[in-house]
């Protein structure tokens, strides 16, 4: 039965969890869209990319990822405690990473500007150990390239993301292949 998120992912604790977003209409992710008869394999590479690169900015550790036709899989484990742990600047760094000004100027500028206001701080700190908030950084990006590829506009993704919480190292290691 299908629950809320709030309900199934309490972002103040750790936890490890299976989501899964899919495409839109005839959207295709990745593979050989047979509609506009042409190949989208390199997409695959900017998934892969990017969930790498938001591995190394949020409070997480992606165990795997597979990505499909039309949809994505990925399994991570949420850290707000090590999130927690960091000093400012490398709060404010790490915001920076994911939200990049247009220079290195600016980007200095806004680190300084968070690191002035304590209250902008802790809602970004919450914000790298938030599950939805890594799904967001990683669709949002993949849609907008995406959508300029097809010369679309409007969803590219379904609604929000699946999520599956996994209670038991066992249930991970059975999803992720190693069991």
């Amino acid at each position: 039965m299908n629950q809320p998120r709030s309900q199934l992912a309490d972002i103040t604790q750790a936890g490890t969890y299976h989501c899964v977003n899919r495409c839109v209409r005839r959207s295709w992710l990745c593979g050989l869209d047979k509609y506009l008869g042409k190949s989208l394999e390199h997409r695959k590479s900017w998934v892969e990319a990017r969930i790498l690169e938001l591995g190394n900015i949020f409070a997480c550790g992606v165990h795997a990822w597979a990505v499909m036709s039309n949809h994505l899989h990925i399994v991570v484990h949420m850290s707000p405690s090590t999130a927690g742990e960091w000093p400012p600047e490398e709060v404010a760094a790490r915001w920076v990473r994911l939200y990049p000004a247009r220079n290195a100027e600016f980007c200095a500028q806004k680190i300084a500007a968070i690191l002035e206001n304590p209250e902008i701080l802790a809602e970004y700190r919450s914000r790298l150990a938030n599950l939805s908030w890594l799904m967001k950084s990683l669709s949002e990006p993949i849609a907008r390239k995406a959508n300029a590829e097809d010369n679309v506009t409007g969803r590219f993704w379904e609604g929000r993301f699946s999520c599956q919480a996994l209670l038991s190292e066992k249930s991970i290691l059975k999803l992720t292949g190693k069991y």
